[in-house]
């Protein structure tokens, strides 16, 4: 299993903390939050390579991250390559789903592969996550239900059947037709993987990560992983606020 996390975003919700420094290079109580997913994804014994896909304004600093995690001997099990999709600014972006195929592509990923934005913090055991989708061996998505409906329409929502097989998916809806949000993490499998440059052929957003399973959902089984704990997206001065506040060791 390989790791790709999507860290090639501006962050302009953020300036002037984000104007000179990528978010996910933030500190948390001490510790990067790309450190605090590294950590996580470092107790999955089956993941043995991470592709972190920058744009081209960071991609030094991403390069000065991995070399240090390499002399301080951290993540001593995990092969670290940096990607550098060449943008420069929010009006060349690729977008999160053109950059998971950038590194699919730059990384030759053949592999069943575990997708996660680079800015979310989460309490729950990524193994219960990663023995879920082993467990029925379908392309996995993770979900929580959650009770306010102001909050569901800044994510993804699935409606899922008994067997949480995902039946229909949007991304912010405005009127949301369940109460389960999807957030930015991901499983796909290796025979998948092929269907997101057909996802791109074909014209579809490049843009948000939940149009991929949206598109995905119709043509084949995808799961969705209901957690239990906490997961935040750092994409606003308030919520970052709130992380540092937080306990997500």
């Amino acid at each position: 299993m390989k790791a790709l996390i999507l860290a090639a975003g501006y962050a302009t919700r953020l300036y002037p903390l984000t104007l000179n420094q990528p978010k996910a290079l933030l500190p948390v109580a001490g510790q990067t939050i790309l450190d605090r997913l590294m950590a996580k994804i470092a107790t999955i014994d089956e993941i043995d390579q991470v592709h972190i896909v920058s744009n081209h304004k960071f991609k030094p600093h991403f390069d000065g991250w991995a070399a240090a995690a390499r002399a301080e001997g951290r993540y001593p099990d995990l092969d670290i390559y940096i990607w550098d999709d060449m943008t420069t600014s929010n009006d060349d972006r690729l977008g999160a789903v053109g950059d998971i195929q950038f590194g699919i592509e730059r990384g030759r990923i053949d592999d069943d592969l575990f997708i996660a934005a680079s800015d979310n913090l989460f309490t729950f055991p990524l193994r219960a996550f990663i023995d879920d989708f082993k467990s029925h061996g379908r392309d996995t998505v993770l979900a929580k239900k959650l009770e306010e409906v102001e909050l569901l329409k800044r994510f993804a929502v699935a409606t899922l059947d008994t067997n949480r097989r995902v039946t229909a998916l949007v991304e912010k809806p405005e009127n949301p037709p369940s109460d389960v949000g999807v957030y930015a993490l991901y499983l796909y499998r290796r025979d998948t993987l092929p269907l997101i440059r057909q996802y791109l052929d074909e014209g579809n957003s490049p843009d948000a990560p939940g149009h991929l399973p949206e598109w995905l959902c119709s043509r084949r089984d995808v799961r969705a992983y209901l957690f239990e704990g906490e997961c935040v997206d750092i994409g606003t001065h308030e919520a970052y606020a709130l992380a540092q506040a937080g306990s997500y060791d």
